[in-house]
Parts: structure tokens; sequence; C-alpha cells
């Protein structure tokens, strides 16, 4: 270790740490060592002078944490450390407080000062160095509103008649599912209602708004469902467990029937699920009195009647190609096509039965689909077992929310802010003890206790302490939670059957209010199913400062619901073709490259990549060591090739490169395989010229031809051969305009040349489809 320390202190010269009350004491043991050199004497400083500096940004009041056994303490302990270490060695030290808020208007900021003054919910946020709370708001005349709402308690049971038959249907009361309806609609209100942000000077979008829970409970679902019911734009929830999901675990469900038919409750359950419907009396109906499995019995029973004949269909069907096909494929067509529930698709037949906030474990379930075939057989009884063994539990970045409303908790908006923030969960707050008290300033080893009534008094004292520090964090979360506020605070709760404690995020906020807030009265009778009213506090601060207009950023976030205009336009033509035109490997008329029953074994192709491979490579070697250099070649192993074919191919291409007709050629300015890429015409052009050779102002594009027996007039070249060609003419003169562009074919058994002229070339019956060459008209 001390080698590598003394490596590290010669390449540093600054220490950044971020976030660093959540640093936990190994990460500040690593800062400690490392910076331990910065503060050694004259002789750390750097020889040009370098000021070698440790900065650390961080906020006691935010370190919540501790579950990475993050500690304001250790902060507060380093901070010291680092002080009496910079202070010993004469370097300057500063301490600076951050008061002012960027963020928050200063009704939020008057608010957040207002709880925190209270000696009940100072404890754990205020340190020894800040031991007053204070902001000071940037953004000054600005309007912002923070609101207490009053509590949804539960509902009075109603006193049933006596001797009343049970034959009403009864729902059971939920404060938080009427809190979840409350919420939605005045989000809902807002967004058609057009409310306007007074400190933005716009009106409030769906990605305005910000749901802050401290747990993620059942509240979190029915808040998403209340919205989609009334077509907000919601991102969902941040977390879920896939297989907890309803509409993954009827889809489960159906792959373990195609898995094994004759599980008959299995089957029960896919009948009666969202792709089949079928009803309990159907139900009945195939099960009592059956002889056999249940899935003997709804093929047996469809033969006869035709209520069970689509569930036949569409299950035999499925079974027929459970084997043929991975998982991916089987899910992803059974929720896109027609299924007994719905003639249109199983996704529609699922979000009728489960309602719009089944879309999201959809989605999520097809792309853990795709990710299982990633690194895994894609067969459905091992994708069934690796679901169940991985609790696969997706988790969903909503920093930017795309828009909509984010539902989060407090934890994982750390960082984050939005204009409007509900705070709902309110009237809960820790009451479970850790299990295992860890080593604390009070004691030095983990305790222990199976129950409260075997503890001793050691055990009691650590288990008060670590409540306090549980406390402590509870109170530091609200402080995160209330700061993530822009403009408008709503802080609202239910409540459960017991009162809540008198700590409560909700009591703490409503103390302050009392102080800087003025009493209002709320009804919510109207807006859900058992509605309730009561009086809560408001604290609204007008806007002074001048109203800007919506910037560049709010309208480029703000969700266009217009329809585009290619909308309705017809889908343009496909480009002809729509990949490039090829002209060294066409497609259209090219010959086969060797006959299924020929007896050379393909010799003829493989003759012409060994030929156009040595006159690519031989022009760049020495006239002297080509003819060894051609034999090393054909002589490889890989080749195959017998010793006379072997003096046959290097006769032919030797002869080329000596034939004295070609010199120009191959001379200095000549390059072998010059890719040519771009737009001829209407066409898009991707190609390799065998050779090209610049000769004063002519270009010369030269393609090698291994033919046998070669064509001696023009008239028996081949069209494919000219239009390739004309392809390259074309493109060139584009390229070298001012130059003569000459085409020639060098067919190698000979050898001779065979130049195309450019009438030949520009001829209509030449060029490719939809290629016209400069100066020729179609």
């Amino acid at each position: 270790m001390p080698w590598v320390l003394f490596k590290l202190d010669g390449g540093l010269d600054h220490i950044l740490i971020d976030e660093a009350q959540d640093t936990n004491p190994e990460q500040w043991q690593i800062v400690a060592a490392i910076a331990e050199e910065f503060f050694a004497g004259l002789d750390s400083r750097p020889a040009d002078g370098t000021v070698r500096t440790v900065f650390a940004v961080g906020d006691e009041k935010q370190s919540i944490f501790s579950f990475q056994r993050a500690d304001p303490a250790e902060f507060a302990r380093m901070r010291r450390h680092f002080q009496s270490r910079a202070e010993a060695a004469e370097r300057f030290w500063a301490a600076v407080e951050l008061d002012i808020s960027f963020r928050s208007t200063a009704a939020v900021l008057q608010a957040v000062d207002a709880v925190f003054t209270r000696e009940a919910a100072r404890d754990g946020v205020a340190s020894d160095t800040s031991p007053v709370i204070r902001h000071r708001a940037f953004r000054r005349g600005h309007g912002g509103l923070v609101e207490l709402w009053p509590p949804v308690r539960p509902a009075e049971p109603a006193e049933p008649e006596p001797w009343a038959p049970p034959l009403d249907r009864e729902s059971a009361d939920s404060p938080s599912a009427r809190l979840a309806a409350v919420i939605a609609h005045t989000i809902h209100r807002w967004i058609a209602g057009g409310e306007m942000l007074e400190a933005r000077g716009r009106p409030v979008q769906p990605g305005d708004v910000m749901v802050l829970v401290r747990r993620r409970t059942g509240f979190v679902t029915e808040l998403v469902r209340a919205l989609k019911d009334r077509d907000v734009p919601v991102a969902g929830v941040d977390r879920m467990v896939l297989t907890e999901q309803l509409a993954v675990m009827d889809l489960m469900a159906l792959a373990e029937f195609l898995l094994l038919p004759e599980d008959d409750l299995t089957l029960a359950t896919v009948l009666k699920g969202p792709l089949i419907g079928l009803t309990e009396d159907q139900l009945f109906q195939l099960a009592h009195g059956r002889r056999g499995t249940l899935w003997r019995s709804l093929v047996a029973r469809a033969e006869e009647e035709d209520a069970f004949r689509p569930a036949r269909r569409y299950l035999g069907a499925l079974l027929a190609r459970t084997d043929f096909s991975a998982p991916y494929e089987l899910f992803a067509a059974l929720l896109n096509t027609p299924c007994p529930a719905d003639d249109r698709s199983g996704r529609r037949a699922i979000l009728r039965r489960l309602g719009p906030d089944a879309q999201d474990p959809l989605d999520e379930f097809l792309a853990v689909c795709l990710a299982f075939e990633k690194t895994e057989p894609p067969s459905l009884q091992n994708f069934l077992a690796w679901l169940a063994a991985s609790d696969a539990e997706i988790k969903r970045e909503l920093e930017q929310g795309g828009g909509t409303v984010r539902i989060m908790t407090v934890h994982g908006s750390k960082g984050l802010q939005a204009p409007i923030v509900f705070l709902p969960d309110t009237l809960s707050s820790p009451t479970q003890s850790p299990p295992v008290l860890w080593p604390d300033e009070g004691c030095e080893v983990p305790l222990f206790a199976p129950r409260r009534g075997q503890e001793d008094a050691l055990c009691a004292e650590a288990r008060v302490r670590a409540n306090r520090r549980r406390d402590q964090e509870y109170r530091r979360l609200l402080y995160v939670a209330l700061t993530r506020a822009e403009d408008r605070l709503y802080v609202c709760g239910w409540q459960g059957r017991k009162d809540p404690a008198e700590g409560c995020w909700y009591r703490l906020v409503e103390e302050a209010m009392r102080e800087v807030g003025v009493p209002h009265a709320y009804d919510f009778s109207g807006l859900c199913p058992d509605g309730w009213a009561g009086d809560g506090w408001r604290l609204y601060e007008p806007q002074t400062a001048v109203v800007p207009r919506a910037d560049a950023e709010d309208a480029a976030s703000a969700p266009d619901h217009a329809m585009p205009p290619w909308l309705a336009d017809p889908a343009p033509m496909e480009p002809e073709p729509s990949r490039p035109l090829t002209p060294s490997r066409p497609d259209a008329d090219e010959p086969a490259v060797r006959s299924p029953l020929g007896s050379d074994n393909g010799l003829k192709y493989k003759r012409g990549l060994l030929v156009h491979r040595m006159l690519q490579s031989l022009p760049d070697l020495p006239d002297a060591e080509r003819d060894a250099a051609c034999r090393r070649f054909l002589a490889r192993p890989a080749h195959d090739l017998p010793p006379d074919q072997q003096e046959e191919l290097a006769a032919e291409t030797l002869a080329v490169l000596r034939h004295p007709d070609f010199a120009h050629l191959f001379g200095p300015n000549s390059r072998a395989e010059v890719p040519v890429v771009g737009v001829v015409g209407d066409r898009a052009l991707s190609g390799q010229i065998d050779r090209l050779a610049m000769v004063g102002d002519t270009v010369w594009v030269v393609d090698y031809k291994t033919n046998r027996p070669p064509p001696r007039i023009l008239s028996e070249v081949p069209t494919l051969y000219r239009r390739q060609m004309a392809a390259y003419r074309a493109a060139l003169t584009r390229i070298y305009p001012g130059k003569t562009v000459r085409c020639v074919l060098l067919w190698t058994d000979g050898p001779f040349l065979m130049e195309l002229p450019a009438e030949l070339l520009e001829a209509d019956a030449v060029l490719p489809p939809g290629m016209t060459a400069p100066g020729a008209r179609r």
C-alpha cells in the first residue's frame, strides 16, 4: 500500500469529493490516505508551484443513505480532520456555508425554515456548524405556494340493519385510494383548464409534477391507475417486481399450460383469464363430471358447443408452435394477434380486464424476454425457470420524465427537482428497529437479541441510540422532500386505523404552517367517492417580478398533442434500389460462380480471386522480387494448388505485369482496389475499381477479367461488364471534371487490353437503370 500511495501522490494535485455527506467511513479512509501527503510540509509542494487542494461539497441535512453506511457524524469528523491538517501545515482553510437556494421560491423556503426551527424537527438535521437552518431565495419576487391539505381519515363503518340479508356488494374503504383519486383529479384539472404557473408564465404541463413517497406501497399503484383513468401522462412506477404484476402472472400461467397441458388448475386460470374470459358457469360445465383432464374435456365440448370452440382453437394453435418459437416471438405474437376475448389483440384484452396500468408490465416483460434470449438458450421452460429464479425487479430512471408525471421515492429524487411537488405519504413513520445493533460510540461489538424481553441494559441503550439515528434520518428525508419543490408544494396524507405519531412529517409541517400560513377550508367531497372536507393551511406569495415568457426549453419540453403533418400524407416511394448500386458485385445478370454439376470444384472462381489478389499486391514490389513473391503466395497450403496450376497462374499474372503496353497502368501514379462511393443520377453508387491510374490529363479505369476464352470484339463483351464500366465512368467524370476518363478491360488470358469507347458507355441500353451519364439524355 505505501508503494501505491507513493505512485498516486506523484500524479495528484487536486481531490474533489462530491456528495460528501453520502460518503461512508471506508471511503473517507481512502480519501484521507491519498490526501495525507498534501499536508506533509514544504516538501509536499510540487516544483512548479501548484497549490494542492482538497475540495468537498456536501450538505449534512441531506444525508439519507444510511443503508450505504453514510453518516453525517463521519462527515463532520472528516471536516475537522482536514481543518486541523490544513491549519497545522499553515495552509488555507475555508468552510463555505451555502444558504442561497437557486431552486425554490421564497414561499417554499419560508415553510422549510419554519419546519426546522422547532426543536423536534431540528434533531438530526441541524449540526454543530449550522445550528440554525436559514435559506435565502435567489428567485426574488417569484410566486410560490405551499398547501397543507386535511388528512384522509378512514370512513366510519356503517352499521348493518338487524337481520338484513347480505345481498348488496360493499366496497372496502381505502383512504389511500381516495387521496390518489383527488391528486389525479387535481392534476387533470390543471392540465385541462390551463392552470398557469405564475413564476414561469405558462400553463402547467404533466412533466412539471413530481409525487414523492417515503415507501413504495399500494398507493403508488392506485395513483398510477387514477392518472391513467383520467388520461394524464404518467411515467409509471420507478420500480416493480415483474413476477408480481397480474398481467405478467397471466402470461406465465399460459406458458405453464403450454408446457404441461395436463395441469388442470393452471388451465382453469388461463380459461378465466383476460385472454379467453370464460365465465364461472362455463368453467363449471367443463370441470364438473369430466373424465380425464380439463384439456380433454375442453376438446370434447368444443366439438359439440360453439361457446368453447374459440378457446379450443386458440390454445391448440399456441400448443402447435410452442416448441418452435422463442419466448419473445411467442409472447409478442399472442399480444398482437386476436384472442377469444378480443378480436383485435391479446394486449387489448389484458388492458380491458386489468386497466391501463398493465401496459408498463407488458412492455417490461417483452424487454425481459429479449434480454433472456441474448444470454440463454431460447426455450420456454428455461425462460420460466430463469424468470422465477431471478425475482426480476425493474428499475427505471425517471430523472427526466419525458413530459409525464413522475412518481418516485424521496431517495430516488435526490438531486432532482420539479415545479410542483406532492408529498402524500406523510402520516406514517418508521417503527422497526434494526435486528442487529452494529457497533457505535457506545459499544464496540455487534449486539443481537432475538426478543426484546431478552435484552440487557447494554442492548436497550444501543437500541435507543439506533432508533434515534433512524428518526434523525427520517427528518433529514423530510428536508430533502420539501426542498425538491421549485414553485408549489402540496403536503397531504392518509391515516390508518391508528393515530399518527406526533413526530410524523404531517405533524411537523402542520406546526410550522400554523406560524407562517393562513387557515384554508378544503372540500374534496365531490372529487371522488367518499370524498372528505376539512381545514388546512395555505402559504401564498404573489408574483411581483416580471413574468418571463415561456423560453425555448419550456417550449421544447411541452408535449405537442397536435397531429404531425406527415400523418395524413402518403408514404414516399422507396428509393430504387433500396441498397446502393455495387458495380463490382452486380446482382442482375450475374452468371453463377460455378456449376453445381461441374467437376472443377470451383477452380475458375478461385483462379480469378488469386489473379486479382496478385495484381493488387505485386506492382508495389520491385521488379526483381515479383517472381519469388508470386510463387511463394501460390504455394501456400491454404490455396491447395498442385504445382502445374501454380506455374500456370504465375505465368499468366507475371505476363500482365511485364507487358510493355500496360506499363502506364502500373506506374507510380496508379493505385489498386480504389473504392468509389457517391450518388450518380438518382442512384447510390458503391464500388471497387481494380486499378486506377492518372497519366497526364487522362484517368484510366482498369477492370481485370479472367474469363476463358476472352471475347475479341466489343460486341461480344457482356452487357453486364459494359454497365459496370459505365457506372464507374459516370462517377469519375464528376470527381475529375475537365479530365478524360478512359475505361479498359484487361483480359489476363492473352493478355490484351480492350477499351470501351465513351459513346458505347453513354448509350441508354448500357447504363444501369435509373442512371444517366453526364451529357446523355434519357
